[in-house]
């Protein structure tokens, strides 16, 4: 598949407003795509990336929604068919970070980093699922973390959610790789993006010596939605470090 082919593609990023997922958006975008632009809180930066979008020639809306929330998910799908047409391509990018240790790791957060980071990806996967095959055709791309496989500095919980993102890609990847959709994850690690800052430290724990970027996530990502024979992958970014 060329990145001529998007151009009759539409597609769905969530957690879209910002760093990694603002990336995606414009990485689909760029290969002519039309792109909903999901976001929870951040208006201001959704806008301003639709008018990024549009100004290049390119076709984008933005769209607030919880997408932990089922009905939310199906307000948020319904508006994509509507404005942009059946979603071909669905990146589950929302996610949170709540830093907890051990011992101070409350049942509300747990609860909330499942549902935002886990639940999510199955609500808007099954969302987008209908359209999917009804076309038989569809490329999905979840985007994990190296908290799937390491300790990371996030929490247990977080590494929880995140291996569950992979659990989740294998078992719907077997499941679908018949009816022309493909189901991917992409796994980043000490990227340079808002969460970063402040802490460039932790670039000393990377063998390639600095953090990676949002745009070679992305490039990531480009590469799993337009290649059709890779499925039930993921691509780990981590500049070089590794994980027990």
């Amino acid at each position: 598949m060329t990145t001529e082919n998007l151009r009759r593609r539409t597609a769905l990023v969530t957690g879209a407003s910002r760093g990694i997922g603002a990336a995606i958006v414009r990485a689909l975008a760029e290969a002519g795509a039309a792109v909903a632009i999901n976001y929870r809180e951040r208006a201001a930066d959704a806008d301003a990336l639709v008018k990024q979008i549009a100004g290049a020639g390119g076709r984008a809306i933005a769209i607030a929604a919880d997408v932990s929330q089922t009905e939310a998910v199906a307000r948020m799908v319904e508006r994509v068919r509507s404005e942009l047409g059946p979603i071909d391509i669905l990146v589950n990018n929302a996610g949170i970070a709540l830093t907890r240790g051990v011992d101070d790791l409350s049942e509300q957060d747990f609860d909330r980093t499942i549902a935002v980071n886990l639940k999510s990806v199955f609500l808007c996967t099954r969302a987008v699922l209908p359209d999917m095959r009804a076309k038989q055709w569809g490329r999905i791309v979840n985007i994990s973390s190296g908290a799937a496989r390491g300790a990371g500095a996030i929490g247990p919980h977080y590494n929880a959610s995140k291996a569950g993102i992979e659990g989740l890609t294998r078992g719907y990847a077997a499941r679908l790789v018949k009816e022309g959709i493909t189901v991917n994850a992409v796994a980043p690690s000490l990227i340079e993006t808002d969460m970063m800052k402040g802490q460039p430290q932790l670039a000393s724990r990377i063998p390639l010596g600095r953090f990676g970027t949002a745009d070679e996530v992305a490039s990531a990502v480009m590469l799993l939605i337009q290649n059709p024979y890779m499925t039930g992958q993921t691509i780990a970014m981590s500049g070089g470090m590794a994980f027990n």
